[in-house]
């Protein structure tokens, strides 16, 4: 019965539908719009006219006849660049290695070292000397007669108060008082002092010579050989050094 009534209702609102839609009113015909007085219509693009294409420029006209003769006016000329004279050329700006080059047993073998450097490129050298330290200062008393007075000396400056001694027994030193063996030269100064202060003509001196040692310091380019010139010239050494040190 439901399922009736529900067909029933649909068939009904259909029919309704359908017989407004037959007797609905005719719709009214659209009226053109007419703006306000005084107040300007918008024109679509579509409607504007044309514009004209904008004239092509024409090149100005040149007068006719002798063409005018030109003034030139001529440039500056340049003044002559000025050397500075803090532009210096050379040395400072080409010498950029040094080295120490020794040492050379004497004054005639530095010359000929100095010569083969020149040769080899180095720009100037300078000659030094440097004492090698002593291997050590000795204090002694120098030989006695003989054997009797090295003993009686040596009795004396146990007295003294100094233990510190040994009499040499043979050599070319035989006799002669050994007072003590030192480090430095400080140490040796100060017990000859003291021995001198008793009366004792005590000595010191140094162990071994004192060797005086050549050395060439150099000013070299940056192309320099030190390898090669180090066995050019004989060095055992060839040492790199600050320029400032040259002066």
């Amino acid at each position: 019965m439901l399922a009736r009534a529900l067909v029933v209702l649909l068939l009904m609102l259909n029919l309704g539908v359908a017989l407004w839609w037959a007797l609905r009113p005719a719709p009214a015909a659209e009226t053109a719009y007419r703006p306000a007085e005084g107040i300007a219509r918008l024109q679509l693009l579509r409607e504007a006219p044309a514009r004209a294409s904008a004239p092509a420029r024409t090149p100005p006209l040149v007068p006719s006849g002798p063409p005018a003769e030109a003034t030139a006016t001529p440039a500056p000329t340049p003044a002559p660049a000025t050397a500075d004279a803090d532009d210096a050329p050379a040395a400072a700006s080409v010498e950029s290695r040094c080295f120490s080059f020794g040492p050379y047993a004497d004054a005639a073998v530095l010359a000929t070292a100095r010569t083969r450097l020149s040769s080899l490129g180095a720009l100037r050298a300078n000659a030094r000397e440097t004492i090698s330290a002593a291997r050590g200062w000795r204090v002694f008393l120098p030989a006695q007669p003989d054997r009797a007075a090295a003993e009686a000396m040596a009795d004396r400056i146990r007295a003294a108060g100094f233990d510190d001694y040994l009499i040499v027994p043979a050599g070319d030193e035989a006799n002669s008082i050994a007072l003590g063996r030192y480090g430095s030269e400080r140490g040796a100064r100060q017990r000859e002092a003291a021995l001198r202060a008793a009366g004792f003509e005590a000595q010191a001196q140094p162990i071994g010579d004192a060797a005086t040692q050549h050395w060439l310091d150099v000013a070299t380019g940056r192309t320099f050989d030190a390898a090669a010139a180090r066995r050019a010239t004989g060095a055992a050494q060839a040492n790199p050094l600050d320029c400032a040190a040259l002066g």
